[in-house]
């Protein structure tokens, strides 16, 4: 994994993670202090904000901003932000999705009820916008109010393609780009801007974290495919079964035989039970057509331009810094989960 390791990764990054989940319970405790929210709300967001993430958009945040010469300790406070706003489309796409479960974990829809986890999405979202524009700046919060539009785009884009199982790679990255790119992009602009930093640090920056964002898109269509579920937390083929396009599926689609497209094309137009009971036969198709292959492919191109984009920062900035920026590149490529 480049110059830094899967464990010196995590071992590097798990004082980060740590301040981030202090500033997250020291942000709630302050709100509840002061009786701006209620205790009952608090429980909701702790179950929602504390259950296994990974905090990379946070961490992507921090890191872009000590890249750029950064030692505000504010940083971890404007950070939280974006694990708010993560959170918040977490919380409602499990209402969207009538979802039961969350990193093997019950969602906060499944305990508490749809009514509190779209109104702890309202506040996250709302709490999220607060601190980036009072942290940030009006820049800032205008980059972010411009990614969080692309990704309600993205999704009603994802809306009017679902019947559409002749969807091309550029329908595909469109999506992703709105719903994931964009926004992981702008996390890393705003860490850089925070910083000081000049316009050619800026426009590297995001075009490392739109990479990022594709990639890390396109291994979890591969994990719904490929995955361990004790380790992804969701069943094998979900994706599939619920008639979802992804790119290994998009690519098999057209470079496969007729009776092979034809074949998996039923399954999408028919009923999910019947996908489910075809689903290893399905995979078959697309390991045989090099559709999995092909999305590994495909993000590791996009990790590499990523990487590339981190050269201007290799001289007179933070070595170690730009070196976990790297490895944290090769693993979302290299996750399991």
């Amino acid at each position: 994994m480049n110059r830094v390791g899967k464990i010196d990764l995590m071992a590097r990054l798990k004082p980060e993670i740590d301040i981030v989940d202090q500033a997250m319970e020291l942000d709630l405790q302050n709100l509840a202090g002061k009786g701006l929210i209620p205790s009952s709300l608090v429980e909701v967001l702790k179950h929602a904000l504390f259950n296994g993430g990974k905090r990379i958009r946070p961490l992507l945040c921090i890191l872009s901003s000590s890249l750029c010469g950064n030692i505000s300790k504010e940083i971890y406070r404007l950070a939280i932000a974006f694990e708010y706003l993560h959170v918040a489309t977490l919380l409602h796409d499990d209402v969207i999705d009538y979802a039961d479960t969350r990193r093997g974990r019950p969602t906060v829809s499944k305990i508490f009820g749809l009514t509190p986890a779209i109104l702890a999405g309202d506040f996250l979202h709302a709490r999220s916008m607060f601190l980036i524009g009072t942290l940030g700046g009006k820049q800032s919060l205008e980059l972010i109010c411009s990614a969080t539009e692309a990704m309600v785009a993205g999704e009603f884009l994802q809306l009017a393609n679902a019947q559409n199982f002749n969807q091309s790679e550029q329908d595909y990255f469109a999506v992703i780009k709105g719903k994931t790119a964009l926004f992981i992009g702008a996390v890393c602009e705003i860490g850089g801007f925070f910083a000081g930093a000049g316009a050619k640090e800026l426009n590297a920056l995001k075009t490392y974290g739109a990479n990022l964002g594709k990639a890390f898109q396109i291994q979890d269509d591969l994990l719904d495919y490929l995955g361990d579920p004790a380790k992804t937390g969701k069943a094998v083929g979900n994706d599939f079964c619920e008639g979802k396009m992804t790119l290994p599926l998009i690519h098999t689609l057209k470079t496969a035989g007729k009776t092979e497209s034809v074949f998996l094309l039923a399954l999408l137009k028919g009923d999910k039970s019947e996908r489910r009971a075809k689903l290893e036969d399905a995979k078959d198709i697309i390991n045989k057509n090099g559709g999995f292959e092909y999305g590994r492919q495909i993000a590791e191109k996009l990790i590499a331009d990523s990487i590339a984009c981190l050269e201007i920062f290799s001289s007179g900035y933070n070595e170690q810094i730009n070196d976990t920026l790297l490895g944290l590149a090769r693993y979302v490529i290299l996750r399991d989960k």
